[in-house]
């Protein structure tokens, strides 16, 4: 009989259970570890932008024609969303796979509202919270263990996810024009 790692049967394609316990003894092993991540944002013409990461290809960000955008992507506001919700599915995903929890499906909405009166700080600026000041997130996971315990491993994902805790803690922000010629 094989020591392998049980095999988790789902529908979503699978994640390498030894990989993950690799992550995971990593993680504990240097607990203190940092990876700067980079994006590169270059405006294309109207509201468009590419967005460059490592050496994919360009990750579009544009707004909707009733913001003056030509609608081909996303706007910056529901790309969070999508972020937080990506990051909040990959943490459920690798915590059920770490406790040999089968998922067939898993998926999440989200939504926020915002005010967009001050069109970006050129219309109506009168004091108002700029942004969401909510996000609401439904999990519709289907997998084998208990509500309770499916509650919990969500509740788990939420606390870890570097994305939720990026939009629910204050973050040190630095915004600074460079110099070209300097640079």
């Amino acid at each position: 009989m094989s020591n392998d790692a049980p095999v988790l049967t789902s529908c979503l394609a699978p994640i390498s259970k030894d990989g993950l316990d690799a992550l995971i003894a990593a993680g504990k092993a240097n607990p203190a570890a940092i990876k700067t991540v980079k994006c590169r944002t270059v405006a294309e013409g109207r509201f468009r932008h590419l967005n460059l990461i490592r050496n994919l290809p360009p990750h579009i960000v544009d707004e909707p024609p009733a913001l003056l955008g030509d609608d081909t992507a996303p706007n910056p506001s529901e790309a969070l969303l999508a972020a937080l919700g990506s990051c909040l599915a990959v943490g459920i995903h690798a915590n059920a796979v770490a406790n040999g929890i089968a998922v067939r499906s898993l998926a999440l909405d989200l939504e926020a509202d915002i005010n967009i009166t001050s069109v970006w700080g050129t219309g109506d600026t009168s004091p108002k919270p700029v942004g969401f000041d909510a996000i609401r997130v439904s999990v519709e996971i289907d997998a084998d263990a208990a509500k309770d315990t499916l509650d919990a491993l969500i509740a788990h994902a939420q606390k870890w996810s570097p994305v939720a805790n990026t939009v629910t803690k204050p973050v040190a922000l630095t915004v600074a024009r460079i110099d070209k010629a300097s640079a």
